[in-house]
């Protein structure tokens, strides 16, 4: 997981910027990388895992098409 640098300007509404800064982690999928990386995976369950997600992106795929 690379640096992520995102300017947000306050302007005095610091709800505005929290919201704005959910939407960019959101885009960035940041907090999936974070849950990904706070515990240990093991070789094969990464596997397993990749190949589950590419399967539900084939199927999504052959759905767009149909």
């Amino acid at each position: 997981m690379g640096n992520v640098l995102f300017k947000i300007e306050v302007n005095g509404n610091l709800e505005k910027a929290l919201g704005k800064m959910k939407r960019e982690f959101k885009k960035g999928n940041i907090l999936n990388e974070i849950k990904k990386k706070s515990f240990y995976e093991k070789p094969s369950e990464k596997k397993r895992r990749k190949k589950r997600e590419a399967k539900r992106k084939m199927q999504k795929k052959l759905a767009e098409l149909s």
